[in-house]
Formats: C-alpha cells, sequence, structure tokens
C-alpha cells in the first residue's frame, strides 16, 4: 500500500516528467520511478532550502538535489528580491565557481538567468576562489553576487552562496527576504532564460591582477622576503581553485621556492587523492606533509576547493609536521600582524580586529596587550563583514577569523580568504626567521609562554532525522533550564545566553544584556579560566560543543608536559559533560 509520503513524492516527480525539464532529467526520473524508490523519495520528498547562506546539497534530479533547475529557481527569486530592492538601478551582479563538478555549468546558468532579468553580470571566465568574487563585487560596484561551490564537503555535494552589495554574504533582513522569494518560484516556468547574452561580460587573468595587488598590499616585511625567499614551501591547493592564484600570490610577494603537490594541483571535482577535502583533517595533508618531509620544507599551506579555508602544518623541533588547528593559525597570523602594525608605528588606538565567539580567548590576550580592541561575534564570516560594515570611516580593521580555519587579512574583501592568508602565513615565517632566528612553530611556542598556554576542542553530536532535531532541541531546552553547576570540578561562575541576549552571574543571579544578534548560542564559564561553549549546527544535524582551556607556560621546555595536561583536561570535560 502506497502511504501519504510516497503519494507526494510520485506527484512531484510525475510533474517533472509533465513539466519542461530537459530530456535526460525525465529519464534519470522515469529510472528511479522504476529501480529506486528510496533515491526517489529522497530526491523529491521535500525541497532543497535556500537558507540564510544560499542552497548546498547532493547533486542529482528533483526538488531536493542541486541541479540546474533548483539554482535556477534560486536565481530567479534572488533576482526578483534585487529588482524590487533596487528598483530604478541598474543592477550588476558578478558570478564565480570552484571546481566541483557542475560548477561551470551551474555557474553559466545562473549567470545567464541574471542577464535575462536585465542585471549587468560579470563572469569569471573559469574557477576562482570564493575571496576572489567577494572582492570583485566591491571592486565592480555590484549589488550582489554568488559563488558555486560546497566549501569542504564531499565530492557529492554542491551550493550556491549569495553574497550583498559589500561583498558579504547576505544578512538580515536580506537573508529572509531573497527566501522569501525564492519559495516564490513554484513552476520552471516562472525562470527567465536565454535572454540579453550581451549583458554578460566575461573576468580574466587581468582581474586577478587587480586582486593580488591588493593582497600584495597586505605585505608588512618584504625585506625579510627578500633575504629568505628561497625558503622552502609546500602548497596543495586540494584539486581545487587555489591552483591559479595562491602560487601567483607568493610569487608577488617574493618566495621563490614554492612546491606543489603534484597530483593534487590537478583541478578535479572528484578530489581523487583524499577523502574529504578538507584540510582540517590530517589525512587530507598527508601528500603535502610527505613531500616537506622529502624536501625539507619549513611550511606547508593547503587550500580547500573553494579557497577560502587556509591549512597550515609546521616542523617541530623533533623534525615531525604538526598541523595546526584553525584557532592557532589565527593566533599566529594576528599575532604577526599586531607586532608589525605596532613596529612600523602603524597603531594609533583606531585600530580593531574580529574573532567569534566559539574561537580561542588567546586572540583577546595578544589584541589586548598591543591596545587594539578585539570584538567577538557570532559564528561565521557574515557577522565579522557586518562589524567591518558598522565601523567604515570610524575605526581600521587589522584581521580576524575563526576557529574553523578561515583568516580575513584586510578589508577589501568580506569574506574568509585563504590567497591572503597563506602569503601572510609566509612572510610570517620569513620574518620569524629572520628578526628572531626562530621558526613559526618556535614563534608559537614563544607566544604560548607570554600569553598563556590556551587549547581547544570540538565535540559535534550527530543527531539525525525528525527525532534527531527535536532531541537537539529537547538539549539546548535541558541546559538552559538545568546549567551545570560546575565543571570538571570548577564551578560555573557566568553564563552567556545568545538567544536571550543575557550575562547570568552565578553567584548573585544579576543579568546584564549581551551586544550582539540572536543565536541559540550558550556559553559556560568556570572559575579556572574554563570555556564551553554549545550551539546546534545551522547546516547538519548536530550539536557542537567547543572547550577552551588554558594553564601558564613556564617555558619552552614544558611545553609537551602542559600540552598533555590540557589535552587530558579536554577528555576530562567531555566524560563530565557525559559526551563520550
Amino acid at each position: 500500500m502506497v502511504n501519504e509520503l510516497e503519494q507526494a513524492v510520485l506527484k512531484k516527480a510525475q510533474a517533472w516528467l509533465d513539466g519542461r525539464y530537459d530530456e535526460e532529467t525525465k529519464e534519470r526520473v522515469r529510472y528511479l520511478m522504476a529501480n529506486d524508490r528510496n533515491e526517489l523519495t529522497e530526491s523529491f520528498y521535500k525541497d532543497l532550502e535556500f537558507g540564510t547562506g544560499g542552497l548546498r546539497g547532493i547533486m542529482g534530479v528533483g526538488s531536493n538535489r542541486m541541479n540546474v533547475y533548483t539554482v535556477g529557481a534560486a536565481t530567479q527569486g534572488l533576482s526578483n528580491y534585487l529588482k524590487k530592492n533596487f528598483a530604478g538601478e541598474q543592477v550588476r551582479v558578478a558570478v564565480g565557481h570552484d571546481s566541483r563538478n557542475n560548477s561551470r555549468m551551474f555557474a553559466e546558468r545562473v549567470a545567464d538567468i541574471f542577464a535575462s532579468n536585465g542585471f549587468t553580470v560579470f563572469l569569471f571566465d573559469a574557477l576562482r576562489p570564493t575571496p576572489e568574487l567577494s572582492f570583485a563585487i566591491r571592486e565592480l560596484k555590484c549589488h550582489s553576487g554568488v559563488v558555486v561551490t560546497a566549501s569542504h564537503n564531499p565530492k557529492e555535494y554542491n551550493g550556491y552562496k549569495a553574497y550583498w552589495t559589500d561583498g558579504a554574504q547576505v544578512t538580515p533582513p536580506h537573508d529572509k527576504n531573497i527566501i522569501a522569494e525564492v519559495e516564490k518560484i513554484t513552476d520552471v516556468e516562472m525562470i527567465l532564460t536565454g535572454r540579453n547574452k550581451e549583458n554578460i561580460t566575461i573576468l580574466g587573468e587581468e582581474f586577478d591582477e587587480i586582486y593580488l595587488n591588493k593582497v600584495h598590499e597586505l605585505s608588512l616585511s618584504p625585506e625579510c622576503v627578500a633575504k629568505h625567499r628561497d625558503m622552502k614551501i609546500v602548497y596543495t591547493p586540494i584539486h581545487g581553485s587555489g591552483v591559479r592564484l595562491v602560487p601567483a600570490s607568493l610569487a608577488k610577494f617574493g618566495f621563490t621556492n614554492v612546491m606543489l603537490v603534484p597530483e593534487q594541483a590537478v583541478v578535479d571535482g572528484d578530489f581523487p587523492t583524499v577523502e574529504s577535502p578538507n584540510p582540517e583533517e590530517r589525512k587530507t595533508m598527508t601528500m603535502a606533509i610527505d613531500l616537506a618531509a622529502k624536501e625539507g620544507a619549513d611550511l606547508v599551506l593547503a587550500t580547500d576547493p573553494d579557497a577560502d579555508r587556509i591549512g597550515v602544518a609546521l616542523r617541530n623541533g623533533k623534525g615531525e609536521y604538526v598541523l595546526l588547528n584553525g584557532n592557532q593559525t589565527l593566533v599566529l597570523l594576528m599575532s604577526y600582524q599586531l607586532t608589525r602594525w605596532a613596529e612600523l608605528g602603524k597603531l594609533d588606538g583606531k585600530q580593531y580586529v574580529v574573532k567569534t565567539i566559539v574561537t580561542s580567548q588567546m586572540a583577546n590576550a595578544v589584541a589586548d596587550s598591543f591596545g587594539v580592541k578585539c570584538y567577538d561575534c557570532l559564528t561565521g564570516f557574515k557577522y565579522i563583514a557586518k562589524i567591518i560594515r558598522d565601523n567604515e570611516g570610524v575605526a581600521k580593521y587589522i584581521g580576524g577569523g575563526e576557529e574553523s580555519f578561515g583568516y580575513l587579512a584586510g578589508d577589501y574583501v568580506r569574506d574568509k580568504d585563504a590567497v591572503s592568508a597563506c602569503s601572510l602565513a609566509a612572510e610570517a615565517a620569513a620574518w620569524a626567521k629572520e628578526t628572531m632566528g626562530l621558526t613559526l612553530y618556535e614563534w608559537l611556542q614563544q607566544l604560548y609562554v607570554k600569553y598563556g598556554f590556551y587549547r581547544e576542542g570540538l565535540v559535534s553530536v550527530v543527531r539525525k532525522g525528525k527525532e534527531g532535531a527535536e532531541l537537539i532541541q529537547k538539549m539546548m531546552v535541558d541546559f538552559r533550564t538545568t546549567p551545570p553547576a560546575a565543571i570538571l570540578g570548577s564551578p560555573v561562575v557566568k553564563i552567556n545566553d545568545f538567544l536571550s541576549l543575557e550575562t547570568t552571574c552565578t553567584k548573585t543571579g544579576e543579568k546584564t544584556p549581551i551586544e550582539q544578534d540572536r543565536s541559540n548560542v550558550l556559553q559556560w564559564f568556570t572559575e579556572d579560566g574554563t570555556i564551553v561553549s554549545v550551539r546546534p549546527s545551522g547546516t547538519e544535524p548536530k550539536i557542537k560543543f567547543y572547550f577552551g582551556v588554558k594553564a601558564p607556560l613556564a617555558s619552552v621546555d614544558d611545553y609537551d608536559k602542559v600540552l598533555a595536561e590540557l589535552d587530558g583536561k579536554i577528555e576530562g570535560i567531555k566524560k563530565d559533560l557525559k559526551l563520550e
């Protein structure tokens, strides 16, 4: 007997067979109806949601998959909103894409729909890093932009990120308003295509040069690079868009001995050499680290497929390559920028940096030591971009980022930028070697001695399906009503609730307001300096627990001992909160 869900799925699938869809798509739908009802259900049981950041999903036919029709509906909805929002203006948009399968096809469809709606369209001639798309929106005075990418997701996925006039991903109220317009596109006939091809301008290498010149303006130590230009650097783009511009940027900074991992310098949306194209994972970095060990490289750099996330591996005193986490990379880059700005006499009290609330508190300590304000914002680079926007004409943004391997130096881009981050990491290595005789790894250890040894951890608890989503919500409700009184024996002295936007002092019960956007996030602060942050993921069926612990580091000689103690403490917290 056919149940209600199956009936709804079959009805939707039949609508695709009866509608103005291409024959190849219809053939695939017929095949699924006859041979694979499970995949048919997954493909049609709901519509792929256009969320606050855009689309992301598995590629294939159906309303719940990434294909030219779901991408088309998203683009027509965005077009309708742009026409309403900028009535009377000639709307200008930029379109980019990464190395994923079908990315070029989707990007060309997006450009075609924008052009058919009468917009002036700038389309990159081939794959490009996401940060260059953000830069193009600002540089070409566009009203909006789209990049086709699923970031570091597995090869089956693709995605679609929408940007606003400042080059940042859309924020309220535009995000919800765009979603409302996308939901009105209920028929493929409503999507405008095949018109005004003359409205599309292709962006090529000449535009790359404009972007790379801007990245090069971030350089703070050209004399150090000149002395160490032959420093051995291994770089892997992991089959992605960084292959075009990261080596070019390093060369512009002055580095002459950059070795690409040859197998991973091949642009390939199947990502054949890795399980996941994510530079956060040691397995993904194996080929680069192996090449570095063979060549005796000073520095290993990596970027994800759309080149907005940076991976860094450094050689320790034993000659082993240590993969930095996102917090460590951020602390190194921010410390380098602030140190050089101070040495060059560029700090006058009107500068600031930004980090997210789940990113290491060490960044706050570093900023404080230079007398530079450090903003804390919600997770997501669009919130960092919002702070930059709010401070335009008032204060100067130096750099900032988040624990998930994203950093942005300078404000000409409004999303994380691994092209500039790679160049600054290499320059910082040359500077540390020239001025202190230290490797970047040794300098990081010195920073721990100076500011305290901060260590972070993360646990993601996955709960799939409708029941899983309800369980995650119940966990957050329970944490609010009965928060832990102590964590690993240390009393909880402060609670931040970003849903009620209140800070509670547990000793007095006094509540003070939090100046922040509202979000379903909780933070517990203990007497011994431990911080635990809890938030449901916005894109996946999981709840995330972030841990921050710290201890003094008397000398580098104690590094391994204190590291083991802090890692042990994080494991203890996980058990205390019954996460293991």
